[in-house]
């Protein structure tokens, strides 16, 4: 038996594959710099999960597989290659662990993990690869007995180019990871050319200011033509969205907003290629959304606290229409937003949108920039968002938040923006 070495574990994308690789039967390892949720997950599944990273821990192993987040100097890196153990990017591991599989691969700057989840749902025979934790299942995979697997392709790292798509959907291409494009939007805009001109199904979201002018053939989603009656209907707290597609009738799904509809559709349009229109319905049913896409985490009369996963002005203003559609419908007098930038990089590559974006909410809550590896970059956010309180941190103390200032938020709607850890402190 293979014995396959992930170095970076504890990531949501890397994780998923180290899963996978384990169903199919590898002998799986991994290690991370520290102990999570995830690499507790990972060690009662039967991972043996290292923690921190140390040379030894790859003795013994015939694969090294790296998260993009491990550098050369890396002390378990180093080893490998002294002792000549072959060394796999994520990047370049993907056509052998995709190698024996029709992949749906799904790809874009925002909505991608969402309409994979959903596409998850209504080919509920697939095998799942995805960056997020699906809720029905508690994971970000699932291995099936069947040639087909949903993939949430990654274009950050360009990593999609060797997801070898069967059918490939990509919901939007606006600029995002521009640093690892040479900061070149043509060069991102080529690379999902090249990703669409691989598979031989495309769908595609055809009021994207690139995808509209595509010479390849897709199916096209029209939005603003094709759905209907967008709307929302509260049940016991939780949020449907409701919508008419084309001429196929409605459907309804679990969660709020425009943008879900959107990415709903992308994923019917795809799965209408193996699935009747009745099953889809049907599935769509099933669907419990992801963790940290709009998850209300405490509702009721007085107070509701929702986790998201936005930390780009077009995620967060999407999520934030949807948060006064639902404050409006319960109720709630005051939207208040808590904010963890993630990344220096993004942050001021964004902060007058940031800015604009955030304008719409009664009070604006701001925590340290999550760095996530980058060095630090001195900027006085005071400057930028004079009405905001700064606090250092927050923690849930029973149904509330509390603020390390001793400000308790116990009231209104109360939503955390962010890719680091702010979804552990609301929780």
């Amino acid at each position: 038996m293979k014995k396959i070495h992930f170095i970076g574990i504890g990531g949501i994308g890397i994780s998923a594959l180290a899963r996978f690789m384990k169903e199919k039967g590898f002998e799986i390892s991994g290690s991370d710099l520290k102990e999570s949720k995830n690499t507790r997950e990972l060690q009662k599944q039967g991972i043996n999960v290292f923690i921190p990273h140390r040379a030894e821990n790859i003795i013994d192993k015939d694969l090294v597989i790296y998260s993009a987040a491990i550098k050369e100097e890396n002390v378990e890196f180093k080893e490998a290659k002294k002792l000549g153990i072959k060394c796999l990017s994520r990047k370049e591991a993907l056509p052998m662990i995709l190698e024996d599989k029709k992949v749906l691969a799904v790809a874009g700057a925002h909505g991608n993990s969402t309409t994979s989840s959903i596409l998850a749902s209504l080919l509920d025979e697939s095998s799942v690869i995805i960056g997020a934790i699906l809720k029905n299942l508690g994971s970000n995979m699932i291995h099936k007995i069947n040639d087909k697997i949903v993939f949430e392709a990654d274009e950050s790292d360009s990593s999609f180019l060797n997801s070898n798509p069967y059918l490939a959907i990509v919901t939007n291409t606006e600029a995002e990871h521009l640093e690892h494009y040479d900061n070149d939007l043509k060069n991102l805009q080529n690379a999902y050319y090249d990703f669409l001109k691989k598979a031989k199904i495309r769908v595609i979201n055809a009021e994207d200011e690139y995808l509209a002018n595509l010479d390849l053939e897709c199916i096209k989603l029209y939005p603003s033509k094709d759905i209907k009656e967008c709307k929302t209907i509260i049940k016991d707290y939780k949020a449907y969205t409701s919508f008419k597609l084309k001429d196929y009738g409605e459907f309804r799904i679990l969660g709020i907003g425009y943008h879900l509809a959107l990415d709903a559709s992308l994923a019917i349009l795809a799965a209408q290629k193996y699935k009747s229109i009745d099953e889809i319905k049907a599935n769509l049913q099933s669907y419990m959304g992801i963790k940290k896409r709009f998850d209300i985490l405490e509702a009721n009369e007085n107070l509701a606290i929702i986790d998201d996963y936005g930390h780009h002005p077009t995620e967060i203003k999407a999520t934030l229409k949807a948060a006064f559609e639902y404050a409006r419908l319960l109720g709630y007098k005051k939207v208040s937003a808590i904010f963890e930038p993630h990344r220096y990089s993004r942050l001021l590559a964004n902060l007058k949108e940031f800015k604009e974006v955030f304008e719409a909410v009664d009070e604006l809550i701001i925590l340290p920039v999550y760095a996530a590896g980058e060095k630090e970059v001195s900027i006085n956010l005071k400057e930028h968002f004079k009405k905001a309180l700064f606090i250092n941190d927050i923690k849930r103390e029973g149904r509330y938040l509390v603020a390390d200032n001793g400000r308790v938020f116990d009231e209104g709607l109360i939503i955390g923006f962010g890719a680091g850890d702010i979804s552990k402190k609301l929780r």
